[in-house]
């Protein structure tokens, strides 16, 4: 039988196939394009917000498994694998990496299972980020968590309500992992246009979608106290540019739209 809470919908969005459809996917139905597109009416940076994002999760993985030495991943509301994804990046410098997606959607599971299956190292989990225990259940037979993990809230938190407390929830993953471990995490902001990210969070609410975007501090405060490399908490397409997979220490600097990817975007160690 399957769990009520991850019954494929199509008659709503799914933050996964929204953001699918901002990235030029196919793997969307209806309703996630209308309030994809109902969206960019209001706030066109959510295109560069996409492809922003994007390309961190690839500079942050590429850090994590070239400048870091992180063999294990595990990638929290992955969303539709997006090529490159976190093991294809991962496998550039480490071999044989091991990573978990999850996510709380049957079509991502189900896309994500079929495409994962000629990559032996990779795997996807169905399962909602709000219950720890159960993800990190799941990851622990395929990731040994008692070893450095790369631990990934790329684009999701903010799909999370206050009242549902992400900072605890990302607290207590934290909780469990070993040292040596890393969090990347980014979160959409409202702190440059307060009023028009207010009109978004309304629209995708009657939608039937959640968005909660967040000021710096309290994105902040997500990271729970871990101490965040350089260059800090900063809007994702400013958070080292130059990274290569020869170099991924690299600073570098980020291109002429990169003020228009609304969402911050740290590294941090535990």
């Amino acid at each position: 039988m399957t769990d009520p809470q991850h019954e494929l919908r199509t008659d709503i969005p799914h933050p996964a196939r929204v953001y699918d459809y901002w990235l030029g996917g196919k793997n969307n139905f209806a309703a996630d394009r209308a309030s994809a597109e109902d969206a960019l009416k209001n706030v066109p940076e959510f295109l560069d917000y996409a492809v922003g994002n994007r390309k961190f999760l690839v500079r942050a993985t590429r850090y994590l498994a070239a400048g870091a030495g992180i063999r294990q991943f595990l990638d929290i509301g992955t969303g539709f694998p997006t090529s490159p994804n976190v093991h294809e990046v991962a496998a550039e410098a480490a071999e044989d990496p091991r990573v978990v997606y999850v996510d709380n959607d049957p079509m991502v599971y189900s896309h994500g299972q079929g495409l994962l299956a000629k990559a032996p190292g990779a795997t996807a989990v169905l399962a909602d980020l709000r219950d720890p225990d159960a993800v990190l259940r799941a990851a622990g037979e395929r990731l040994d968590l008692g070893e450095p993990v790369g631990l990934m809230f790329v684009a999701c938190l903010h799909h999370i309500r206050d009242h549902e407390d992400p900072a605890g929830i990302v607290g207590c993953y934290l909780e469990k992992l070993a040292p040596g471990s890393y969090l990347v995490l980014s979160h959409c902001t409202s702190d440059m246009s307060p009023e028009r990210m207010r009109i978004a969070s309304a629209r995708a609410e009657r939608a039937g979608l959640t968005f909660v975007p967040r000021g710096r501090d309290e994105i902040l405060k997500l990271f729970n106290g871990t101490p965040l490399i350089d260059p800090g908490l900063v809007l994702v397409s400013h958070w080292r540019p130059g990274i290569g997979v020869a170099d991924p220490d690299g600073i570098g600097v980020a291109g002429p739209n990169a003020g228009r990817a609304w969402a911050y975007g740290a590294v941090a160690t535990l």
